[in-house]
């Protein structure tokens, strides 16, 4: 693949947004799992940079604010005018007693609990203190943050969309696009089923869908994909190994969906590293390339915690994957027969 590329979110936003095909998922740098020294965070991001990376993605939920405070250091060093930013919104961050911070996976954050809040005045307040975390108001993708039933449960997730078009949350971030405070507007979500009810209710830029269009899962080739090409609505791919075992193979403690894989799980990731080996492809390098082949595609965002990471990431990204790959493992039964494929030169088949 060609990390050097860029493809637009999509063809109808009033300011283009620019993605790389490889960007960077802000999650580590907020302590997920493990504390990470703010110079290791500096320079995990300074080698995203000078391996071309452009676009970066960001959330207060990472960290409780850690990761947004840890991006405004860089932004500094940062060409604005070549850089693409996204945050998100729906999460606040309150300040509150020790014993009421937030449970996250997260470690050494902030002293601040989570309150969900997609309303209009929710929504608003979430944006500016992500600017004040931040230290610029140049964020060009605002995504709703966890809206969705994985998160939220069926309840909430039918609550959140009363406050984001009863109660004004959806025409907070159309004032906030309209007003050129922001350039996109979309969702940042582990489901595509409430990016297919959020497109019925009204018009979004694009999606960062988490783990849902992988080597492992291609159900959103039934209608989910399709729409958004005819739409033209922009996807940023974040999770391409399904929470780790596309990455680490099926060995024991291999986790798929942020839990321990399954053996039907197991067993197929076996057979795809088999299939790849034969090709003298590694397993991670497929799976960070594969879904790029959908022309909905435009960005795969694996996070990096350390500089190594992220030069590893971007190795991997680069790697070369021969075609017939592919199409053995359509063959085999590995992925889907109507999956589009990249081809060696970094396009669509």
């Amino acid at each position: 693949m060609k990390l050097a590329k860029t493809n637009l979110l999509n063809n109808r936003t009033r300011s283009p947004v620019h993605l790389t095909q490889l960007g960077f998922g802000g999650a580590p740098l907020g302590n997920l799992y493990r504390k990470i020294a703010d110079d290791t965070a500096q320079a995990t991001l300074d080698a995203a940079w000078a391996a071309g990376i452009r676009y970066f993605d960001t959330a207060p939920q990472y960290g409780l604010g850690r990761s947004e405070m840890r991006f405004s250091e860089a932004l500094k060093r940062f060409d604005a005018d070549t850089l693409t930013l996204s945050t998100k919104v729906g999460r606040i961050l309150e300040d509150c007693a020790p014993e009421d911070v937030t449970p996250e996976a997260f470690v050494d954050v902030p002293q601040k609990r989570i309150v969900f809040d997609f309303t209009y005045d929710g929504i608003l307040r979430s944006y500016e203190d992500s600017i004040a975390r931040l230290g610029t108001d140049r964020i060009d993708i605002l995504f709703l943050h966890d809206i969705d039933v994985k998160t939220a449960g069926l309840g909430g997730e039918d609550h959140n969309l009363r406050q984001l078009f009863s109660q004004g949350g959806y025409r907070a971030l159309s004032e906030l696009r309209d007003a050129d405070r922001i350039a996109a507007i979309g969702a940042g979500v582990n489901t595509w089923q409430i990016c297919e009810r959020l497109l019925g209710e009204a018009e979004f830029d694009g999606f960062l869908l988490a783990g849902r269009y992988t080597l492992l899962e291609q159900t959103p080739l039934d209608s989910f994909l399709p729409l958004c090409t005819r739409r033209d609505v922009g996807i940023i791919l974040g999770g391409p190994y399904n929470s780790g075992i596309l990455a680490t193979g099926a060995v024991e403690g291999a986790r798929y969906d942020y839990a321990p894989a399954p053996e039907p799980i197991m067993q197929r990731v076996r057979n795809l590293s088999e299939v790849c080996a034969a090709h003298g492809t590694s397993l991670i390098a497929a799976a960070l390339q594969f879904p790029l082949g959908h022309d909905a595609v435009k960005s795969v965002i694996p996070g990096g915690a350390t500089s190594e990471e992220v030069r590893q990431n971007v190795a991997i990204f680069n790697s070369p994957v021969p075609t017939a790959l592919w199409s053995d493992l359509k063959s085999e039964g590995l992925i889907r027969a109507d999956a589009p494929t990249p081809t060696e030169d970094g396009d669509a088949a």
